[in-house]
């Protein structure tokens, strides 16, 4: 058993928290945020992640997880200290490193033993190597604090089965004890057969980064050919799937969309091209991945336009507010994006999340924004309804009941949940991406008749939508 503390009780601390108190380690998650720790030692968490809420309680249960409103505390006898704080954009799109290097600090001037001070948060390439700096220079303790860099590769919505069934273990150390300690941590798991993969510093920083970003450039990839599919008249889900079956490509984040989202994507790519500037390089893939996912975002506002015939004085309902399912996080969400891309394009937005929705309301546009108790009562006397997260709850919708709810027949599938012709047969215009427009009863989307709406005792009251 290791003596672990993590700094940061955010996404990525508690759950790492949590999954090494599961894999036997003796962990402490610290945070100067006091209404987190509160949450915690009540047993309740800042955020929605499946499972997460029963792997805390039963590690509190054991002993093995506790939470601390003290840092220094929780750092002073550990062998291992975690730095998991957010490392969010700055005005010019660079990491803002200021909590981590307050975290390093915080460590170097509490910590009594001999400590490995392992970076966790995602941040630019030479960012260890200064924290290694930074701890020589502080009252002399350069001499038993040492650096290691493992970068995390959770996925929201699935985040438990990721950290403890992860594709691979990185680790960036310097020295054959900080190798062995880390690999002593994650020893159940390579024991499982998960690959560890042991480079220096810089290489481990470098892998994170790169590998957020190929994964958004394959995003923006699929997209560009989702445009192209509907203008040709090509399937772009049976083009993704042709691809997706060469081993060299795969077919994960071959799913065409409003473009990705959340946490890391856009902030990571964002910020290595603007490492890479400051090196003196241009890396015009990754710059070109952000372009195409922000013109991604205009696309899916001209389509609703171009489906409805105009968008002022339209009233769309969005199903979906989390950047993806299962998570409750709107952080740079494709669905926030669009719907404050409608109200400047002058319609009124309803919207509905299972989990998000007190995030949402806390965001600028949020509060802007009607919210639904449901599907169905977003979807009662709108224009449109719009699919931008594919919760499991939306995937099953009795489509029939929604086009008489409508006040227009219009649907906007933005990832292709629903067969076109499942959608046209239930009485919708339907339209996805990458895929032509299905039209139902020879409609045309500039000249859709109002549907009659259909009430029925088992929907939702229209009071139940109320505004933010």
């Amino acid at each position: 058993m290791i003596r672990v503390s993590m700094l940061g009780t955010g996404y990525v601390g508690l759950v790492t928290g949590a999954c090494f108190a599961e894999l036997g380690h003796h962990v402490t998650c610290a945070d100067v945020d006091a209404s987190k720790i509160n949450l915690l030692q009540s047993g309740q968490l800042p955020f929605h992640e499946p499972g997460l809420a029963e792997l805390v309680e039963r590690n509190r249960a054991r002993g093995r997880l506790t939470f601390d409103l003290e840092p220094a505390r929780a750092v002073a006898e550990a062998q291992v200290v975690f730095i998991s704080v957010g490392t969010p954009p700055g005005p010019d799109g660079s990491a803002d490193l200021s909590a981590v290097f307050a975290a390093c600090a915080l460590v170097a001037d509490n910590t009594r033993n001999r400590c490995l001070l392992i970076q966790k948060s995602t941040a630019p390439v030479g960012t260890a190597r200064r924290l290694k700096e930074e701890i020589a220079a502080r009252n002399g303790h350069g001499a038993h604090v040492e650096v290691a860099v493992n970068p995390e590769f959770l996925r929201e919505g699935s985040a438990i089965e990721t950290c403890l069934k992860p594709d691979r273990i990185v680790i960036g150390a310097e020295s054959d004890a900080a190798e062995q300690l880390l690999r002593e941590l994650y020893l159940p798991l390579s024991r499982a057969g998960t690959p560890v993969v042991v480079t220096n510093l810089e290489s481990a920083e470098m892998i994170k980064y790169a590998s957020n970003c190929f994964l958004a450039t394959k995003i923006s990839y699929i997209n560009e050919i989702a445009d192209l599919c509907e203008v040709v008249g090509a399937d772009a889900r049976v083009v993704a799937r042709g691809m997706g079956l060469d081993g060299r490509i795969g077919p994960k984040f071959l799913h065409a969309g409003p473009g990705f989202g959340g946490s890391c994507f856009p902030k990571d790519t964002q910020a290595l091209v603007r490492f890479a500037a400051e090196k003196g390089m241009e890396l015009r893939i990754a710059k070109a991945a952000l372009d195409v996912n922000h013109a991604q975002r205009e696309r899916m506002v001209r389509k609703t336009d171009e489906a409805l015939g105009g968008l002022r004085g339209r009233r769309i309902a969005v199903l979906g507010l989390a950047f993806k399912p299962n998570t409750d996080d709107v952080r740079d969400s494709p669905a926030l994006d669009l719907a404050e891309r409608y109200l400047a394009c002058g319609a009124t937005v309803v919207a509905h999340d299972p989990e998000a929705i007190t995030n949402a309301r806390a965001t600028a546009v949020g509060k802007r924004l009607a919210y639904a108790s449901g599907p169905y009562a977003a979807a009662r006397g709108a224009d449109a309804l719009v699919i931008v997260t594919e919760w499991e709850q939306y995937r099953n919708l009795d489509l029939r009941r929604a086009a008489g709810l409508l006040r227009r027949p219009v649907m906007l599938d933005l990832r292709c949940v629903y067969e076109p012709e499942q959608a046209v047969a239930a009485g919708l215009d339907y339209h996805c991406v990458g895929r032509c427009s299905r039209l139902g009863a020879g409609r045309h989307p500039e000249a859709c008749a109002p549907a009659v709406s259909v009430e029925d005792s088992s929907a939702p009251p229209i009071a139940l939508v109320d505004q933010g």
